[in-house]
């Protein structure tokens, strides 16, 4: 059974991604997030559910819970410090399939009226910037999402890729999708291995994201 470990298991994307991974698919899973064992006690009684409270600022830690997994997820990869825990902790027990979720806009990449509003509205890049360049450096199996604006809408599950390099113009992606993405990532470990990919909704090409 493959063995899937969710950091940051309690994230508005894990929230949907977590019972897309039990319903469709057969893996073990691990949830690791601070007061996992309270936040998620939902999930206590699961036979392929563990639950694990822990910082992932703590390499330690991350080391006893990332040992065994196929697959480790990253709610979120804008912190610096905690993606060099994470992948110096992959290296050190030897796991090496990584998907992490972070923002649009770090190569520059996000054209038009689009990129216009999006930079006015996220700032200075250099913190997310740094960020992305661990993962990118880390010579793991990864899979850097660099996502769209996010809204919750289950009606709305398709997604596209749009490689690195390539013209980021979508404008919105719901969390919904971003989970299935992961879901298929687990359920075909090559998809976008060893990428960083944009992650939007088709057909939102719009001047700004249509809930704003």
């Amino acid at each position: 059974m493959q063995k899937v470990l969710l950091l940051g298991a309690t994230s508005q994307i894990s929230k949907y991604l977590i019972p897309d991974l039990l319903e469709q698919t057969d893996v073990a899973l691990t949830l690791f997030a601070r007061h996992a064992t309270t936040r998620l006690a939902t999930y206590q009684a699961n036979p392929r559910v563990t639950l694990v409270d822990g910082d992932w600022n703590d390499e330690s830690q991350l080391q006893a819970v990332i040992r065994g997994h196929d697959l480790v997820y990253l709610a979120t990869g804008h912190f610096k410090t905690a993606n060099e825990n994470v992948v110096n902790a992959m290296h050190a027990t030897g796991v090496t399939r990584l998907v992490v979720a972070g923002g649009l806009g770090i190569y520059d990449e996000v054209v038009g009226k689009f990129g216009q509003w999006n930079a006015s509205m996220m700032g200075d890049y250099t913190q997310f910037k740094e960020a992305a360049a661990v993962i990118d450096q880390s010579r793991l199996d990864y899979t850097f999402m660099r996502m769209s604006w996010l809204y919750d809408d289950k009606t709305h599950l398709d997604y596209e890729l749009i490689p690195k390099g390539m013209p980021f113009k979508d404008a919105q992606v719901t969390r919904q999708a971003v989970a299935q993405l992961v879901t298929d990532i687990v359920k075909n470990p090559e998809l976008a291995k060893g990428e960083n990919v944009g992650v939007g909704e088709p057909n939102t090409e719009f001047d700004r994201p249509s809930f704003y």
